[in-house]
C-alpha cells in the first residue's frame, strides 16, 4: 500500500502529526561544503570559475561567447515555438499582470498637527537576478517560473531583470523560455545555473550585472548558494521540497484528491502530499485511486517514491480538528475539498496559497489562476508569504521637522538619549535649541 489511512488520534497518528510539524529541512553537510566552496570561487575567478562549472555540469563544450542569449536567439526561438503556445503564453501573462498589478504600494506621508511630516518612500530595487530551473537537461523548460519571477519584478519598476538558467549539453536554452522571457519584456537572459549562477548574481562578472534581489526556485544547491549569499543581497525564501494539504469531508472526490496528491507527489521524491479527511470511507478509496491514476504517469516512479515515503493520510473526528491541524502544519498549498469552502476561509491563519473547493486544483494556481505560484514551504507560511511586488520593492522613512516642532519635542528627545547613555545624540537636539536662543 502507497500510504495507510492513520487516525490522528492514535499513536502512529500522533507520531505522524510530530514529524509533520517538525519538517524543516537543513542541507545536508555535503551541499553546504560544496557551496561554500564554489561561492568564493565564483567571487574569485568570475567568468573563469563559470566556465568551469558550467562545462563540468551542463554543457561539456560551453564557450564564454555562449554565455549571453543573444538577439538572433530571441528571433529563431519565436520561430520554434507554435500558435497554440503563444495562446496560453498570453493568457497566462494577462492573467498574472492583472493579479500582481493589485499587489502595487504607494509612497505616503502624514503631516502632524504641529507640522511635523512623516511617511514611507516605496521604491524598487534596481536590478533582480531571475532564477529559473532547466528542468531536465532542458527537455522540460519551466516556463511558469520566468512568468512568476519576471512579471511582478516589472510590475514593481525593477530596472534591470536579469534571468539566469542552466543550458542543457549543447549549451542552448528551450526556445519556449527565451520567448516568455522576451514576451515580459526581459532580454538579459544567461546561460549558466545552480549555485555558480547564484554567485555570478549576488557578486557580478564581466557580463552579468551584480543584483540587489534573488529570486526563484531551484534545488538543494540553489537553495543553499540562496542562504549563504543572503545579507550580500535580499532572497525571497529558502524554498523545500513541495507540499499540499488537501482537508476533505464526505462531498469529496475521491478522484480529485488523489489527483492532486500525485501531482504534488510527481515533482520530487521528497515532495509531500498529505490528505486531512473526516470520512474513514473516503480515506480509503483515496488510497485506491491513487495505485489506479499512479500506473498512468510518465513521472510514477517519482511519484511512487514520494508517495511511500512521505505520503499522509489521517482520520479526524470533525473538520474542526482538520483546520486546527492545517494551521499548525502551514503547508505550502492548502486544498479546502469540503462542502461550503468559503465559511471556513476565515479559520485559516497560515498557509502559502488557499484552493476553495472540488473545482481548483493546486495545478490552476501553478500555471494560470494569477497568484504567484513561488511559495513558502516547509512550515514557514506561519511567517511569510508568496513571492510577490513586495519582494522587490524597499522602503524608506521620512521624517521633516520643523523650527517649532523640534523645539517642542527636543526636551523628550535628549532625555531618551541620555537614558541611553548617548550624549552625542542628545547634543544634536541641543545644538539646535540654543540656536533658537
Amino acid at each position: 500500500m502507497l500510504i495507510t489511512p492513520t487516525k490522528s488520534a492514535s499513536g502512529a497518528g500522533q507520531k505522524i502529526i510530530a514529524q509533520l510539524l517538525d519538517r524543516f529541512q537543513e542541507t545536508d553537510t555535503g551541499c553546504r561544503k560544496t557551496v561554500a566552496e564554489i561561492l568564493p570561487a565564483v567571487s574569485e575567478k568570475r567568468h573563469e570559475a563559470l566556465l568551469q562549472y558550467t562545462r563540468k555540469f551542463d554543457a561539456p563544450n560551453f564557450q564564454m561567447s555562449q554565455l549571453q542569449v543573444t538577439q538572433e536567439e530571441f528571433v529563431r526561438a519565436h520561430s520554434q515555438v507554435d500558435a497554440a503556445f503563444m495562446e496560453t503564453l498570453s493568457l497566462a501573462i494577462e492573467r498574472l499582470q492583472f493579479f500582481h498589478e493589485q499587489e502595487q504600494e504607494k509612497s505616503w506621508t502624514l503631516t502632524r498637527d504641529d507640522g511635523v511630516i512623516t511617511g514611507r518612500l516605496v521604491r524598487p530595487v534596481t536590478a533582480a537576478g531571475l532564477y529559473v530551473p532547466g528542468g531536465q537537461g532542458g527537455r522540460t523548460p519551466l516556463v511558469s517560473s520566468v512568468l512568476m519571477n519576471g512579471i511582478p519584478a516589472g510590475i514593481a519598476g525593477v530596472e534591470k531583470r536579469i534571468m539566469v538558467t542552466p543550458p542543457n549539453e549543447k549549451g542552448e536554452v528551450h526556445p519556449a523560455l527565451l520567448v516568455a522571457a522576451r514576451e515580459i519584456g526581459i532580454d538579459q537572459v544567461f546561460k549558466v545555473g545552480s549555485c555558480w549562477a547564484i554567485a555570478a548574481l549576488a557578486y557580478g562578472t564581466r557580463s552579468i550585472p551584480r543584483v540587489d534581489v534573488i529570486v526563484g526556485p531551484g534545488n538543494q544547491y540553489v537553495a543553499e548558494a540562496k542562504q549563504q549569499v543572503s545579507g550580500i543581497v535580499g532572497i525571497d525564501m529558502i524554498a523545500g521540497p513541495s507540499e499540499v494539504l488537501i482537508v476533505a469531508d464526505g462531498s469529496s472526490h475521491p478522484s480529485y484528491i488523489a489527483a492532486d496528491m500525485l501531482a504534488q507527489a510527481e515533482h520530487d521524491p521528497q515532495a509531500l502530499a498529505m490528505l486531512v479527511t473526516t470520512s474513514p470511507e473516503i480515506g480509503k478509496q483515496v488510497v485506491q485511486e491513487l495505485q489506479r491514476q499512479l500506473q498512468e504517469l510518465s513521472r510514477r516512479e517519482i511519484a511512487a517514491t514520494a508517495l511511500k515515503n512521505r505520503g499522509v493520510i489521517l482520520i479526524v473526528d470533525d473538520l474542526d480538528e482538520a483546520i486546527t491541524l492545517a494551521n499548525k502544519i502551514a503547508a505550502e498549498h492548502l486544498e479546502l475539498m469540503i462542502e461550503k469552502p468559503d465559511t471556513w476561509l476565515h479559520a485559516i491563519q497560515h498557509a502559502g496559497a488557499i484552493f476553495l473547493g472540488n473545482y481548483s486544483p493546486e495545478a490552476a494556481g501553478d500555471y494560470l489562476a494569477g497568484p504567484n505560484h513561488v511559495l513558502p514551504t516547509m512550515g514557514t507560511a506561519r511567517f511569510s508569504s508568496a513571492l510577490g511586488v513586495e519582494t522587490f520593492l524597499k522602503k524608506s522613512s521620512i521624517i521633516s521637522y520643523n523650527r517649532a516642532a523640534l523645539r517642542e519635542d527636543g526636551p523628550h528627545i535628549m532625555a531618551l538619549a541620555n537614558l541611553e547613555g548617548l550624549s552625542a545624540h542628545a547634543e544634536s537636539v541641543a545644538v539646535r535649541m540654543k540656536e533658537e536662543g
